[in-house]
């Protein structure tokens, strides 16, 4: 993920670059920090939060790369480029790693998230509460059809649909940071220039499309389409 600020976390094509809201690294060394490990840090916290609802209080490079398929060097030399993590004898204490690392992600503190799309898809994204659990909260939903503007479509307590011409507006009052566009292919782009118009900075794009935007804009683009093609080919490969 790409990020133009301290302390926050976006992508561009699906990659990332982090910059540090704690003691951050020069810039020099931010911008060497390889895509892969920036991506394992997600894993990493993934499997620090399942071990801490064991009960358990400490974990070893080596237990922690067995659950992920992942080598104990390579995640200390991940983990090293974000500073010293770990403690000789004892391993990583777990609630320190949790802390350090969503802190380092940005998602230690509550994200204001708009939804751009009240389809099928975008109605699915609003019952998700993985989003909640990782301190992004949809606090507006944005489409162009105006039977459905006043609609709140989405589980108990989701925001009222707007219109797509409020959308600046209420990113302003509501302090928007991130957005999510669930638009079909043919207006994906139109929504993207209206996201980049409102001051927003990151997008996460599950539209079957590249978005063209500015360089300071971020994009993450989640085609599942092209996730199923690339499964069914891995099935192909292995038919005898």
């Amino acid at each position: 993920m790409q990020i133009p600020r301290a302390g926050s976390v976006l992508s561009r094509a699906g990659h990332a670059v982090i910059r540090l809201s704690v003691a951050p690294p020069s810039m020099s060394k931010q911008e060497h920090i390889p895509q892969p490990a920036i991506r394992r840090l997600s894993l990493y916290l993934r499997q620090f939060e399942i071990i801490q609802a064991t009960d358990r209080q400490t974990v070893s490079s080596k237990q922690l790369g067995a659950a992920l398929g992942i080598s104990d060097a390579q995640i200390r030399k991940d983990l090293a480029y974000f500073g010293q993590f770990g403690h000789p004898g004892i391993g990583y204490r777990v609630p320190e790693m949790i802390a350090r690392l969503r802190r380092i992600l940005g998602t230690d503190r509550k994200s204001n998230v708009m939804l751009i799309g009240a389809g099928n898809l975008g109605r699915a994204l609003l019952s998700y509460k993985g989003f909640a659990n990782k301190g992004f909260e949809i606090v507006a939903v944005f489409d162009n059809n105006r039977s459905l503007i006043g609609q709140a479509v989405g589980p108990k307590n989701s925001p009222p649909i707007r219109h797509v011409s409020e959308m600046t507006e209420t990113v302003r009052a509501r302090s928007i940071r991130l957005a999510i566009l669930a638009v079909p292919g043919p207006n994906a782009q139109t929504a993207a220039d209206q996201i980049v118009e409102s001051g927003v900075r990151a997008i996460l794009s599950f539209a079957p499309c590249t978005l063209r935007v500015p360089t300071t804009v971020a994009v993450s683009s989640v085609d599942l389409s092209v996730q199923l093609e690339q499964l069914a080919f891995q099935l192909s490969c292995a038919m005898p």
